[in-house]
């Protein structure tokens, strides 16, 4: 769990992570602790959509009619954003809606930006996924699948990028989630209970030491967080530069085909999480060890064709990767 959303955050083009588990696995803190991590992007200030100064593909309307009229842009450096989505949110709360206080004021129709504005270069957590109604589900995948948000109501017509990270966790006891909706999240971990009891013993002192002096907890991990923040803003700034046998992309192809994986998006993330993981490493070139850690979680939710048939616990994709790669 805590290396796919690492993951994520090196290469955001990987697509997201599915975290399903157990109640009390610590899902939800794990995701809300991943904010410490997170690097600094910048961003043109003032602006809702946290549009980039330098990338046309993730600005809104009006810094991109700045940028045409060649006028200067105000730029900070700001942390990466996490949005939590409630499951009670509405659809006008998440996608925007008419500026009301404008319209009563000033008479002006002017458009008032959702959650996926402010996702936008950033993160969007949905708790319990499974149980998000079926409308806002619909949303999430237009989105995530195009990088756009369109909003067409009350005479307001408006497009603007909504490129997140798509994070969500749930309770497979709650019910599964929809084939399409699981197919976007690039990645998926599973999360069990832990069985040994010494292990569980050492969770719980840790969690009453944090509840006993939080400030205190915080800083005796301090220095292993800040060496996990520099691995990860180097593994960022090398990504670009980490390769990919041939030999090795067409054995994951092969895998993806011999599972019958629909589509190809298996194969595009599956490389990604590996390059990913070696500009961890530190490497500059992909292993094959690389490979059989992350294409588990890559493909084991690609592999489902019938809604009533439980997900696969990654056996399989463990076992076809031994007989392509040796």
């Amino acid at each position: 769990m805590k290396l796919c959303l690492l993951l994520n955050v090196i290469d955001p083009k990987i697509g997201g992570v599915m975290i399903m588990g157990d109640r009390g696995t610590g899902k939800s803190t794990t995701v809300r602790s991943l904010v410490d991590l997170l690097p600094e992007i910048r961003v043109v200030y003032g602006d809702p959509f946290n549009s980039d100064p330098e990338d046309a593909e993730v600005q809104g309307p009006e810094v991109r009619d700045k940028v045409m009229k060649g006028e200067q842009l105000p730029v900070v450096s700001t942390k990466i954003n996490m949005v939590d989505l409630p499951l009670g949110a509405t659809e006008d709360r998440v996608c925007g809606t008419i500026d009301i206080e404008k319209a009563l004021t000033e008479g002006v129709k002017a458009f008032e930006p959702g959650l996926l504005a402010k996702a936008n270069r950033g993160i969007l957590y949905v708790d319990e996924v499974n149980l998000l109604d079926d409308h806002l589900v619909d949303v999430l995948l237009d989105s995530a699948a195009s990088g756009w948000n369109t909003v067409e109501r009350e005479g307001i017509s408006i497009s603007h990028p909504a490129r997140f990270i798509l994070i969500g966790s749930g309770n497979p006891e709650e019910g599964e989630l929809r084939p399409q909706l699981l197919d976007r999240f690039g990645m998926h971990a599973q999360v069990g209970t832990v069985r040994d009891a010494e292990l569980r013993v050492k969770i719980v002192e840790e969690r009453a030491r944090f509840d006993k002096n939080p400030k205190e907890f915080r800083e005796s991990y301090i220095a292993e967080q800040e060496k996990l923040q520099q691995q990860i803003d180097s593994a960022r700034s090398a990504l670009s530069s980490v390769t990919i046998d041939h030999d090795l992309r067409v054995k994951i192809s092969k895998v993806c085909s011999e599972l019958n994986v629909d589509g190809l998006r298996g194969d595009i993330v599956s490389n990604r999480a590996a390059r990913a993981l070696a500009a961890l490493k530190g490497r500059d070139k992909v292993t094959t060890e690389d490979i059989a850690t992350v294409i588990p979680n890559c493909l084991r939710h690609r592999l489902r064709k019938d809604p009533l048939e439980s997900i696969d616990s990654g056996v399989l994709v463990i076992e076809k990767f031994y007989e392509v790669f040796g």
